[in-house]
Parts: structure tokens; sequence; C-alpha cells
């Protein structure tokens, strides 16, 4: 028989965050020949950009923490799964990923803190 320990993330360390326009927010996750998704949760869009894992963060993380370098987010009351940003740049539409992350526990309670305002 196998144990199975669930270890859940007990500390987010947030180093930077900036309320943005949502078409910022898309075209930041737009890359030559890819699109990176966004999250989605409780009424939030955001990404975050981690902190490299060295040896000191896979410390931190082993205990439970982890390091988000900068998130960048916006409003978005209801979950769409694509999103769609007219890039002048690129000179096409292109079609940006959400994940609905709502059944994660980190990301409802992050979100829940932004939506305080305490930073």
């Amino acid at each position: 028989m196998v144990d199975i320990v669930y270890d859940p993330i007990t500390t987010l360390v947030v180093h930077d965050v900036a309320k943005v326009a949502q078409d910022d927010l898309l075209r930041e996750r737009v890359q030559p020949g890819v699109t990176l998704p966004l999250w989605w949760c409780n009424g939030i869009l955001f990404s975050f950009s981690s902190v490299p894992m060295n040896d000191e963060m896979t410390r931190d993380y082993l205990k439970g923490k982890i390091h988000w370098m900068e998130v960048h987010f916006s409003e978005m009351k209801d979950y769409k799964s694509v999103l769609e940003l007219n890039d002048e740049h690129y000179g096409s539409t292109m079609k940006i990923r959400v994940i609905d992350t709502s059944g994660s526990k980190l990301h409802k309670e992050f979100t829940s803190w932004l939506k305080t305002g305490k930073r």
C-alpha cells in the first residue's frame, strides 16, 4: 500500500503586483509562435511569474512556501475559456486560453487577498 500525502502550499510570497488593462494582460501572454494561458478565479484574470528554482527556493517549496516574482491582474466577472486580442503588432486576432482555477485553494485565497486591496 502506498501512502498518499496531501501537503498544500501554506505560504505565498508575492513580490510585486499590478492591476493592468485586460488587453495589456492578454498582450503579455503572446510570444512569437505561442500564446501562454492566463488564470481565472473569483472574478480575477491574472498571470504570475515564479522565482527561478534554486537550492533556496526548492527548500522553501518543500516547506510549503512559494514565491511569485510578479503578478499582473485585471477584473473579469465571468469566466471565458478563450479571450481574443486584436493585436496591431501581429496584424491578426490572437486567441488566449484561460484556465479556470476556481478549485484551487491557493488561487481562491490569493484572489480574495487581491480584492481586499491590502498591498
